[in-house]
């Protein structure tokens, strides 16, 4: 794998990407946010990239505080 971008993967690429960074995907750790994954839902579909989810989750919470 070369990279992180949509054209640079393959989805099981992305799948394991999201996996490995957020840990323990199922879902039943304590104090896990239940839509954590439905966020990067997107990249793993191929249609939008990591920057650009990350982004506008930032920019949301610097909305929120």
């Amino acid at each position: 794998m070369s990279g992180y971008l949509i054209k640079d993967t393959t989805r099981e690429e992305r799948e394991k990407i999201i996996a490995d960074s957020i840990g323990n995907i199922s879902g039943l750790c304590d104090g896990c946010s239940a839509g954590i994954l439905d966020m990067y839902q997107p990249y793993i579909d191929g249609k939008r990239e990591l920057r650009d989810i990350n982004r506008d989750f930032a920019d949301r919470r610097r909305t929120d505080a």
